[in-house]
C-alpha cells in the first residue's frame, strides 16, 4: 500500500511539472511571467553552483532553527507554568486571547526599529509567530490530563514537579509535538517572509532581488527552493513525532495499519 501511494505521489508530481512545461510553450500564459519548468530546473542548477545561494540558505536555516527552539522552550515553559500555578490560567487567559491574533507581520515595523535587518529581526517575527503554537497546545494538552490520575498521584505523595512529570508531562507530549511540528512550518515562513520584505539575509532576500532585477526563472527556482524546505522540515517534524511518541496509542495504532 505504501509503495502504491508513492508511486500515485510521483505520478502526481510528473502531471504538475509536465503542465508547468507545457502551458507556457503553449503560449496560455506568458513565459516572461511564467517560465517553463525546464527553465527553472536550469535556473535551480546554477542557483546551487552560487556559494551566495548556500550562504543565504544557512541564513535562512539560522534563523528558523534558532527562532523555533526559543519558542519552543518558551512555550513549554509558560504553558505548564500557567496550568501548574493556581489561578494563573484564569488571569493570564484574556492576555493571550488578546495577544495571539496578532498577525506577526504586523510587528515588522517594530522589529526593523529595533533591529535594522539583522538576525534578530527575524527571530523576533518568528519566535512570536511559533511560540503560540506551541503554548497553545500545551494547555490544551494539560487540560486533557485525567483528573483521576492527578489525584492518584496526590494521594501517593507526589509534589508539583513530580506530578508534571509523572502526569502532567507524558498526557501533554502529543498536544508539544503537535504544536512544535506546527511551529516549525510556521517559522519558515516568517522566516522567509521577513527576509522577503525587511531585507534581511536569506532566501527571502534573494528572491526579492531576482524580483526587482527580472530575474523570473531564479525567482521561481528560489521558491521551489523554499517549497522543498518545507516538505522537509515537515517530513523530518512527523519522523521526530513518531520517534517521541512511539509509546503512545496513536503512534502504534498508526504503525499497525
Amino acid at each position: 500500500m505504501k509503495g502504491v501511494n508513492v508511486a500515485l505521489g510521483a505520478a502526481g508530481l510528473a502531471a504538475f511539472l509536465a503542465l508547468g512545461e507545457a502551458v507556457p510553450r503553449l503560449g496560455l500564459v506568458k513565459e516572461a511571467y511564467v517560465p517553463p519548468t525546464s527553465r527553472i530546473a536550469g535556473a535551480l542548477a546554477d542557483e546551487v553552483t552560487d556559494s551566495a545561494f548556500w550562504s543565504a540558505l544557512g541564513d535562512t536555516l539560522t534563523g528558523w532553527a534558532l527562532g523555533l527552539a526559543i519558542a519552543s522552550c518558551a512555550g513549554i515553559v509558560v504553558g505548564v507554568v500557567v496550568s501548574v500555578v493556581p489561578y494563573l490560567r484564569e488571569v493570564t487567559a484574556s492576555t493571550i486571547e488578546f495577544l495571539r491574533p496578532i498577525p506577526s507581520v504586523a510587528l515588522i515595523p517594530l522589529a526593523v526599529l529595533l533591529y535594522g535587518t539583522e538576525l534578530r529581526s527575524v527571530l523576533l517575527l518568528v519566535v512570536y509567530a511559533s511560540f503560540w503554537q506551541v503554548l497553545i497546545q500545551v494547555l490544551y494538552g494539560v487540560q486533557d490530563v485525567d483528573p483521576v490520575a492527578d489525584e492518584t498521584a496526590r494521594s501517593y505523595g507526589l509534589g508539583t514537579w513530580a506530578r508534571v512529570r509523572h502526569v502532567l508531562w507524558p498526557t501533554a507530549l502529543p498536544y508539544v509535538m503537535t504544536g512544535v511540528r506546527l511551529a516549525a512550518a510556521v517559522a519558515l515562513i516568517l522566516a522567509v517572509t521577513a527576509e522577503l520584505i525587511i531585507g534581511a539575509p536569506g532566501l527571502g532576500k534573494l528572491i526579492g532581488v531576482a524580483q526587482a532585477s527580472q530575474a523570473v526563472p531564479e525567482m521561481y527556482a528560489l521558491i521551489v527552493v523554499t517549497g522543498l524546505l518545507g516538505l522537509l522540515i515537515n517530513v523530518g517534524a512527523r519522523t521526530v513525532e513518531r520517534r517521541a511518541l512511539a509509546w503512545h496509542q496513536s503512534v502504534r495504532g498508526e504503525v499497525a495499519v
